[in-house]
């Protein structure tokens, strides 16, 4: 049965959110027929009572070639099934779909306004990401397919076509999207946008910095070094600064009162309890971390809030040939839409980019034989770029306020909390990258 066969493969695919734990029962909620060897699938997954909904595009051949065994997920009356995201000849339905502003079986394909798809591109699959399945059509166009499904129309797809349609730098054109009704709600199945084909990742671009740092003899201070990237840290901040402002424009704000800001603190102190029970490298911090929220408790105006991007760090990020480019504004993806929708002080955003320069400054000595001797020169890398970012993030028009300073450290011993359990689950080698947060500066 087809059940038992996607059962049996769903758990090891790298996007599958519930890996490591039984899959109670597998049930197929959806079954459409595309094109003749295209079926779109929602399955249904329950593990420990709770359900989660995951797309699958399902190809049937009777023979199967050999570029897509890696993707077989097995055979049922003599037809190979497999995933069909990795064959070139069955995506071709997505862009189809797009440029014609079609709706089939239910599945309701929408192009962009104004915007004309090229279909005669091939598709080839990204390998890197952990949640969601990205398909690259030729050097124009990137299609995001989400797997697990959340009712509702995801924010990314809400946030890049409002700020597209203000003419909004720093963001990926969007093309097109794909939309289905899943319990009686509007819920984005894919996002299609512009594809950077000479852009560099901000992580990779980051680390090749640190690298030479470390690599640079006589040991130079990092603004003397080859590959400084203190000018790159400092055009991000204004793009930051300029990102949020399009957020503020085309969407609702509000301000939070004192007394909520002191909920956010309260907030922060259960999520730190928490923690500490669960790491108890954590412990001999405590102090310094609840000093930091303390100063958030003792702050007495009001603090603007808005849509932000929420889950802000150097891989979000893409620097083209002219400037940089902000991407993914899905926010979390663990966490309810509700919630990824919310407003926020965009200094979360901010925090979240001054943890990841430390990141980047850290990311290389876990393991390495002379971390003692570099952590001096990982310590300046850091702090030098960090400086850059919230300069540059000024410079853009963004706001940091006494007052401000002691929100925005709380948001980052904060993140840097979450860190630390993240790392002790999953890498406990990178513990001493989040711990360093919480030693004075």
């Amino acid at each position: 049965m087809l059940d038992e066969l996607l059962a049996a493969w769903i758990g090891r695919q790298r996007w599958f959110g519930g890996k490591g734990r039984p899959i109670d029962a597998l049930s197929i909620e959806s079954d459409v027929e595309l094109t003749p060897g295209l079926r779109h699938l929602v399955v249904a997954v329950w593990q420990d009572g709770s359900r989660d909904r995951y797309q699958i595009l399902l190809g049937e051949r009777t023979e199967l070639p050999d570029r897509l065994t890696h993707a077989l997920i097995g055979m049922l009356d003599d037809v190979y099934l497999y995933d069909a995201v990795h064959d070139p000849e069955r995506t071709s339905w997505l862009l189809e779909g797009m440029a014609r502003d079609e709706t089939d079986n239910g599945l309701r394909m929408r192009r962009v306004p104004g915007i004309t798809i090229d279909t005669s591109q091939r598709s080839l699959v990204l390998g890197a990401e952990q949640s969601n399945t990205s398909l690259v059509y030729g050097d124009l166009y990137i299609c995001k397919l989400f797997r697990r499904l959340i009712p509702g129309v995801n924010p990314e797809l809400e946030i890049i076509t409002a700020l597209a349609a203000r003419g909004a730098p720093h963001i990926a054109q969007p093309y097109g999207w794909i939309e289905t009704d899943l319990d009686g709600t509007d819920t984005t199945l894919a996002i299609m946008q512009e594809y950077l084909a000479t852009a560099n990742d901000g992580w990779d671009l980051a680390l090749t910095s640190v690298r030479d740092l470390y690599a640079s003899l006589p040991e130079l201070p990092a603004a003397e070094a080859g590959g400084d990237f203190a000018a790159e840290s400092l055009r991000l901040g204004v793009a930051t600064a300029r990102v949020h402002h399009e957020l503020a424009e085309a969407f609702p704000t509000d301000v939070i009162e004192s007394h909520e800001v002191k909920r956010m603190a309260e907030a922060f102190r259960r999520k730190l309890g928490r923690a500490v029970a669960e790491v108890p490298e954590l412990r001999p911090h405590v102090s310094v971390i609840e000093e930091a929220y303390h100063q958030v408790e003792l702050l007495t105006h009001e603090i603007p809030v808005q849509r932000i991007h929420g889950d802000y760090h150097l891989g979000q990020v893409m620097r083209t040939p002219t400037d940089w480019v902000v991407l993914d504004f899905e926010g979390e993806p663990g966490q309810p839409l509700a919630e990824r929708r919310a407003l926020y002080s965009p200094l979360r955003d901010v925090a979240g980019m001054l943890r990841s320069f430390d990141y980047a400054a850290r990311h290389l000595l876990a393991g390495h034989t002379q971390a003692e001797h570099l952590e001096p020169r990982a310590e300046e890398w850091a702090d030098r770029n960090r400086a850059a970012f919230l300069e540059g993030y000024v410079e853009g028009g963004g706001v940091i306020t006494r007052g401000d300073a002691a929100l925005l450290r709380a948001f980052e011993l904060s993140k840097a909390v979450y860190e630390v359990v993240y790392e002790a689950r999953n890498r406990p080698a990178w513990i001493s990258i989040p711990l360093a947060a919480f030693r004075p500066r």
